[in-house]
């Protein structure tokens, strides 16, 4: 094997777990999984039948990925933070098949306790706070905060908050790289 399992992992048989990657205690990896390479899946972390994750997602304690949720390479899923699949749940009623499907887009992160409700796709690099609910898809770059979380503001790739002029750019603090906004849209300049 060219990846790692904690003995205490669970992990169904017809996943597909990518070079590199880790499962630590006590998770649970349920079948007709993609784990791409070099992943972290956390402790106590459930992974449902059928999800997807590209390469470098770090998955930090006690998440729940359910069906449905598909993340690009480079996510980063905080602690006890949850998706949903179902709008309506409900014991009684058997809604499996009714499944909504949510992307997680390349370099986004979303903090811990946040909750993203099925169906709203989060956008590349955008970046989800801690405890927020998300309610609606989320453009990419954004920075949403609360519940339901509302956009604040915009992040760089490096993840900081960007600060854009008169003429709408903004220079990451980090990494230098420059950001245009126009149009309520952040676009990376090259």
């Amino acid at each position: 094997m060219d990846y790692y399992i904690h003995e205490s992992a669970i992990v169904d048989d017809g996943c597909k777990i990518g070079k590199g990657s880790k499962i630590w205690h006590f998770s649970h990896i349920m079948p007709d999984c993609v784990i791409g390479d070099h992943c972290n899946i956390g402790q106590n972390v459930v992974v449902s039948p059928g999800v997807i994750l590209g390469n470098n997602v770090k998955v930090q304690n006690n998440v729940s990925i359910y069906t449905g949720v598909v993340c690009e390479d480079d996510v980063f899923l905080g602690p006890s933070m949850v998706f949903t699949n179902v709008m309506n749940p409900r014991s009684a009623i058997n809604r499996r098949g009714q499944y909504l499907k949510t992307i997680v887009k390349k370099g986004a992160s979303i903090g811990a306790n946040a909750t993203i409700v099925c169906g709203h796709d989060i956008g590349e690099y955008a970046f989800i706070g801690a405890g927020a609910v998300v309610t609606k898809d989320v453009p990419p770059y954004a920075l949403l905060v609360g519940n339901p979380a509302k956009q604040t503001g915009w992040m760089s790739e490096y993840g900081y908050k960007l600060k854009f002029d008169a003429s709408g750019i903004a220079v990451c603090p980090e990494s230098n790289e420059r950001y245009q906004l126009a149009n309520n849209r952040v676009t990376k300049i090259s």
